[in-house]
């Protein structure tokens, strides 16, 4: 058995920006165990045509480490650069074990430590377990009568297949979220014919991307005059809380360019028809793009609305619910993630024998969004009620270190072994989270969305401003935990 001081699971960022604080606070005994044979998380994982952010690059960053970036809205290939400089600058690579895919942890009381079982790896033991596998890290593909006898090529775009050939092919895309929003102006001009099946059409506004010149991208490896852009996106992003949740006129506002923007770009009536969502903006994520409308309106591509969804798949292509048979190439999952019930993905069992997920039976949920009742020495990076969906959720990361370091700090300036957060305020924090997502559009905007877990409480976002978070995590409350 290995034996580390901490140990975190995943390697994306928020696995490194735990590493990094780590070592900045002097703790360089812990490993990074990721189940992939590559270091990295998402923007490694996610190569997908088309794959880029939708928080401005500056922003969408650790503000502990700033970059020269090419443009505004980082592509993947770039935001793969990024994690590999992250990766060297900070020394981590030695710092991770690959191929260690975590089947199922323990707490052991007695020895006040997690054990920890991989497959690949062996097991390893630990005082403190920082679970950062990120809420998009499970894929879903849904289940159609007759999917598997299909002759052709199928794949999730978490996991592209970029030795498969698409060019002048008969494909289908099934979704139409943000990943589907890439990936079909990517792809619409190449294939034969693109196919993409729609269940509930989202909002979409331009995206303003730029390229930056040369002396702008020398201004950009300037730490003062990065800081300065980095909080004038942040500020200006900030505002959009109040459309989510306390100005109807704003999102109304908002709405109505929406609108204009879709009107503009398909000038095709039954085309706009099926665009146009029968819900609040902001009640689902909000895609930007500027090239998603026009491929849609291509010759070569059909758009299938709910009523002309899957029936069923046979050996040649789908079979829609209006009994049309479209024969294909290739199936593209493009249908997202479990990033509510399926925050951490493995059997976790803690204080007397406490299983997390009959905890978690009726929704997902964590004090700060990182900690739980019954699971010491436990941190949950990314975890419920902790999504942003106006802002860099790196900048939530961040802010969940602040006060996972002071949990560590606080045992070891005591001379203490476990931390773990009182039941009643565990409690009182999720009545509270809860109370205040009622108003805001995720909650009451007319749409299921995946912000929402089966039992319909969003438990994907953070129903408030960011600061209000960054706020809550600034210092541990002593009073609200128990020290042992």
């Amino acid at each position: 058995m290995q034996t580390f001081q901490v140990l975190i699971i995943g390697s994306g960022f928020g696995g490194q920006c735990a590493a990094i604080n780590l070592l900045k606070a002097g703790i360089d005994d812990f490993r990074l165990l990721e189940r992939r044979d590559f270091f990295g998380g998402t923007w490694c994982q996610n190569t997908y045509p088309g794959a880029a952010v939708d928080v401005p690059s500056p922003l969408y960053s650790l503000s502990f480490a700033p970059y020269r970036w090419t443009q505004m809205f980082a592509e993947q290939a770039e935001l793969h650069r990024y994690t590999r400089h992250v990766v060297e600058h900070f020394g981590l690579r030695d710092k991770v074990e690959l191929d260690a895919n975590v089947k199922r942890i323990e707490w052991d009381d007695t020895a006040k430590r997690w054990t920890v079982y991989t497959a690949g790896k062996g097991t390893f033991s630990a005082q403190f377990l920082i679970n950062a596998t990120g809420p998009l890290s499970q894929p879903v593909v849904p289940h159609f009568e007759g999917q598997e006898r299909f002759g052709g090529k199928t794949f999730h775009t978490n996991n592209w297949d970029h030795g498969y050939d698409y060019r002048h092919k008969r494909v289908a895309i099934v979704g139409s979220g943000a990943s589907a929003a890439q990936v079909i102006p990517a792809i619409a001009a190449d294939v034969g014919h693109l196919h993409v099946f729609q269940r509930t059409p989202h909002w979409v506004l331009p995206r303003t991307d730029r390229r930056f010149g040369r002396f702008q991208r020398w201004l950009l490896g300037l730490k003062p005059a990065y800081k300065l852009l980095r909080w004038g996106i942040y500020w200006q992003f900030e505002t959009r809380v109040i459309a989510f949740k306390y100005s109807k006129p704003a999102v109304q506002m908002v709405q109505r360019q929406a609108l204009r923007f879709l009107k503009r770009q398909v000038p095709d009536a039954e085309l706009r028809r099926k665009l146009t969502p029968d819900y609040t903006i902001g009640c689902k994520r909000v895609i930007l793009s500027s090239t998603l409308y026009p491929a849609l309106a291509r010759r070569n591509v059909t758009l299938h609305s709910r009523e002309q969804g899957i029936a069923s798949i046979d050996e040649t292509g789908i079979v829609t619910l209006d009994g049309q048979h479209i024969d294909l190439d290739l199936i593209v999952w493009s249908t997202g993630y479990d990033a509510t019930d399926g925050v951490i993905s493995y059997p976790v069992t803690g204080r007397n024998g406490t299983r997390l997920r009959e905890v978690w039976a009726q929704y997902p949920r964590a004090y700060l969004g990182t900690a739980l009742p019954d699971f010491p020495n436990l941190f949950i990076v990314t975890g419920p009620n902790t999504g942003i969906g106006h802002t860099s959720a790196l900048f939530i990361i961040e802010s969940q270190m602040n006060y996972i370091l002071d949990c560590i700090r606080t045992l070891q300036t005591q001379g203490l072994r476990s931390i773990e957060v009182r039941h009643e305020a565990e409690r009182t924090y999720t009545e509270m989270i809860h109370r205040e997502m009622e108003r805001t559009v995720w909650k009451s905007g007319g749409c299921h969305s995946w912000y929402q877990s089966k039992s319909g409480h969003v438990i994907a976002m953070f129903p408030g401003f960011s600061f209000s978070f960054h706020r809550l995590t600034r210092a541990l409350k002593p009073a609200d935990h128990i020290l042992s």
